[in-house]
């Protein structure tokens, strides 16, 4: 509700495994962690029928559904209760929160039914990983980007590995986005890469790298120069175009961030050049999100104060307006902001459909606000307890999809 600014716990749950073959997914309660016999249905309901029910449960119970019985598995690991399901289960999105550790585990908060679920990412070997996500499909990528590239979806666990772009695999900065096609599935990856120029840091070449799963190659869309701006590692595909963020380097470049547009149909700048298409940003920011919310450009942003742009007074919310300007939607009301604690001028944000997911990198507190609502709240409290005072925390949304894979 609106002015709820504190936790309670909650339960969890667990995952699949990578063959599609279900676990069993055990659910905790605060009462008991007893688990309710299941009824069999086997000699009273058709097939049909039978999924047709099993398709309105939640996505965590069609796991434990499909432990059932080896009728209820091959139910549920069709093709067409995978397609059907779709088209019945909310699609709110979730999110994914893990800790600075060296295994892919985390746990995945569900905004409607307010429960986290523990699960296990496949490819993901720390939290400095770039990752992105659309549709349902997740993209991961380390630093040596030629040999770790992978797609998932992560309810599934199936997974793709994908060769990198030509040309050097390591890069100072690089930015990861995907958009997926809901209707088609595919898929297409960029991957904006930011190299200092040797012996000038206010010098950068920045190249715009592109995947196509249909065609299964790379293209290099784009490269250019920057003097006093550097890209780095925020970016996100909306509505056929990419937006990145570009950061100055001083030099001449001015304060502060600027957003970069590249027309992927027509693959060309807005502007004609990467700095000829430049778009300020709202205020001075400590720093930004870009997320794509039902096809509209989204930015979180850190509100500087006026006298020192480093240090965070606030975060807003604003939605790019005809390619120009920007709108402010909200600002975080201060007693949210209060109830992460100590918060520094950079935290993890993502989003999409209507939700808008904050975090602090210091510790387990997640906030959310509904777009369609205009309301704030924090989530269940996450089961994972900050254990010594410098771990970092950080996470991503996704949706959940069982129809989709990679």
């Amino acid at each position: 509700m609106e002015g709820e600014n504190s936790w309670t716990s909650h339960s969890n749950e667990t995952s699949v495994n990578n063959t599609f073959k279900f676990d069993s997914f055990s659910e905790l309660h605060e009462d008991t962690n007893q688990e309710a016999a299941p009824i069999s249905l086997d000699l009273i309901l058709p097939d049909d029928l039978l999924e047709r029910i099993l398709s309105h449960l939640p996505i965590a119970s069609i796991f434990r559904a499909g432990c059932v019985c080896k009728r209820w598995h091959e139910i549920v690991t069709t093709k067409r209760f995978l397609t059907n399901t779709s088209k019945v289960q909310s699609r709110k999105p979730w999110y994914f929160m893990f800790t600075s550790s060296d295994e892919p585990i985390g746990y995945s908060y569900d905004p409607v039914f307010r429960k986290w679920y523990p699960i296990e990412l496949p490819f993901i070997e720390n939290s400095n990983w770039s990752i992105a996500s659309s549709g349902g499909l997740v993209c991961f990528t380390g630093r040596d980007i030629g040999s770790e590239l992978y797609i998932c979806n992560p309810i599934t666990k199936q997974v793709k590995w994908i060769n990198g772009p030509a040309g050097p695999k390591f890069s100072d900065y690089s930015a990861l986005a995907v958009s997926v096609d809901r209707g088609s599935h595919r898929y297409q990856i960029s991957i904006v890469k930011s190299m200092e120029v040797s012996g000038s840091f206010f010098e950068w070449d920045v190249s715009i790298h592109l995947y196509d799963s249909v065609e299964m190659t790379w293209t290099a869309a784009l490269t250019e120069g920057l003097t006093g701006w550097r890209g780095g590692g925020e970016s996100v595909i909306c509505g056929g175009v990419l937006y990145f963020l570009v950061y100055s380097t001083g030099g001449g470049g001015g304060p502060g961030h600027r957003l970069v547009m590249y027309d992927l149909k027509s693959g060309s700048v807005n502007g004609g050049s990467l700095m000829g298409g430049f778009v300020g940003v709202p205020c001075a920011l400590t720093c930004g999100r870009l997320m794509n919310l039902k096809e509209k450009l989204v930015m979180v942003g850190g509100i500087g104060k006026n006298d020192r742009t480093d240090i965070i007074k606030g975060i807003g919310i604003w939605v790019l307006d005809g390619g120009r300007e920007w709108r402010e939607i909200t600002r975080m009301p201060h007693r949210f902001f209060q109830g992460f604690g100590e918060f520094d001028d950079v935290f993890a944000s993502s989003g999409t459909d209507e939700l808008v997911y904050i975090q602090s990198y210091g510790g387990p507190a997640l906030l959310v606000f509904d777009f369609g609502l205009k309301q704030w709240k924090w989530s269940q409290k996450c089961p994972v307890a900050k254990r010594f005072p410098l771990q970092l925390f950080t996470g991503f949304c996704f949706e959940p999809r069982l129809e989709i894979a990679p």
